[in-house]
């Protein structure tokens, strides 16, 4: 299970909001390529980007910042997520060396979009579902819709998505804590691979997702613990091998 440190962007700066509110944003520094390099000499195997203006805005708002780090580690997968709604966008990301676009907000209201995308960009769609008491929400998360995550992840199933990155919105930025459950349930019922977002918090949220690791979690997403110094990503990702059998 790969240990994932997140990059979240916000006019230039890096930053951990709680909750997905705009207006409570921490900032921990201006240079997203030297905050990269932070966590890939740490050992981290794979970044997630996000473009929170780009998520609110509907439309790439950081993206020379996410081009600066792709170019910088050109080996490295990098998934970016923030205001993909469009082809163009995602040929442009992929163009510039990210691994993996996150398609969220469109996913929810345009599904079929998806799957022309698949197609389109074989193996680098991933689908971010962002849910608050099990239903999905949208556009920055001030939307939340009637579609259960679950049932959503379904549909993906035989689009070709590669992965999907599940948030708990309650949980994200509070360090409280990961929804093991749900995410082990949405991984069982959903027919794809996830990757936990929200609330990983410590190495006791590493071993707990370690422990359902087998009903499909690929990694799990951490900000502001690796920030704050609750979670050493290095020691994380080694006790993940350790208890995963290996490298993911």
């Amino acid at each position: 299970m790969l240990v994932i440190p997140a990059i979240d962007l916000k006019d230039g700066q890096c930053v951990r909001l709680k909750q997905g509110r705009m207006e409570d944003a921490t900032s921990y520094g201006d240079d997203p390529v030297a905050m990269a390099a932070r966590w890939v000499e740490a050992g981290a195997r794979r970044l997630h980007l996000v473009d929170l203006n780009g998520a609110f805005e509907g439309k790439p708002v950081n993206g020379d910042a996410v081009t600066a780090i792709a170019r910088a580690y050109p080996n490295l997968p990098i998934q970016i997520g923030g205001g993909i709604r469009s082809a163009e966008t995602i040929e442009h990301y992929l163009s510039a060396g990210v691994a993996y676009v996150i398609i969220g907000t469109k996913a929810v209201k345009e599904p079929a979009f998806v799957g022309e995308m698949c197609r389109a960009f074989p193996g680098h769609v991933i689908v971010g579902l962002d849910a608050k008491d099990g239903y999905v929400a949208t556009d920055g998360w001030a939307e939340v819709s009637t579609i259960k995550a679950t049932e959503l992840a379904k549909r993906f199933a035989n689009d070709g998505v590669s992965s999907i990155v599940y948030t708990d919105i309650a949980r994200d930025g509070m360090m409280q804590g990961v929804n093991v459950e749900a995410t082990a349930a949405l991984a069982r019922e959903g027919g794809l691979p996830v990757i936990a977002s929200g609330g990983v918090t410590n190495l006791d949220d590493i071993k707990a997702l370690c422990a359902v690791a087998d009903s499909g979690i690929l990694g799990a997403i951490t900000g502001r613990a690796i920030y704050e110094g609750s979670l050493d990503v290095a020691e994380a990702q080694r006790l993940s091998d350790q208890l995963s059998g290996g490298g993911s």
